[in-house]
């Protein structure tokens, strides 16, 4: 009999694999046939997993959601705990962001592909959670740099987002430089991003 932690590992395989052939193929472009012979099971065996594509697909996208915002607020609770370094705490969530940029790819295209597909209360939660992911990076941010104004700040955050989440463009695998000095490169770019954010809000406000 299977464990419960066979199951979760089957779920997170077929997940997995679901999230790279619609973000090949595109939604529609994939079966369930296709989606199961990937894991090695049968089609029909994944409806006793998932009640369908369509679940799977909620699944990917509220979960990725959900484990951005927790991973984020896991960062400010340890900071928190350290004594609360701002520096330290952006560094922390900009390379949190970095790995999901890096190795989860698929879910970024996905993203910007097939949001629009999800049922409305899977959108709208998607949505939230989103904003509450923001807003952790707002505060953040305004703490190292408190000269900026909560607008610029968010304006700045939803910036480096669209930096981080380029990935997918980034070009074929073998084309980049390794993952550490993509990542490097990109933790520069996003701070820099910041600073210059906080330089020109500083230079405005002065008439500079």
């Amino acid at each position: 009999m299977a464990t419960r932690t066979d199951a979760l590992t089957r779920r997170e395989q077929i997940l997995k694999e679901a999230a790279r052939l619609f973000a090949e193929r595109g939604f529609h472009g994939v079966g369930v046939d296709e989606i199961g012979a990937a894991v090695g099971i049968s089609g029909p065996g994944l409806y006793r997993h998932f009640a369908g594509k369509d679940a799977m697909l909620a699944e990917l996208l509220v979960g990725i959601s959900e484990q951005l915002l927790a991973g984020g607020r896991l960062r400010v609770a340890e900071s928190e705990s350290g004594g609360g370094n701002p520096e330290a705490l952006l560094d922390a969530l900009i390379e949190g962001h970095i790995d999901f940029a890096l190795d989860d790819r698929p879910l970024i295209t996905l993203h910007d592909r097939e949001l629009d597909r999800l049922r409305d209360s899977d959108r709208k939660l998607v949505r939230q959670l989103q904003r509450q992911y923001v807003e952790l990076w707002v505060t953040v941010v305004r703490e190292l740099h408190p000269g900026l104004a909560e607008p610029s700040a968010r304006s700045a955050v939803h910036s480096v987002f669209g930096l981080l989440n380029s990935t997918p463009h980034l070009g074929r695998p073998g084309v980049l430089p390794g993952r550490a000095a993509t990542a490097e490169l990109l933790h520069r770019m996003a701070r820099g991003a910041f600073t210059a954010a906080g330089v020109a809000e500083a230079a405005g406000a002065t008439g500079a």
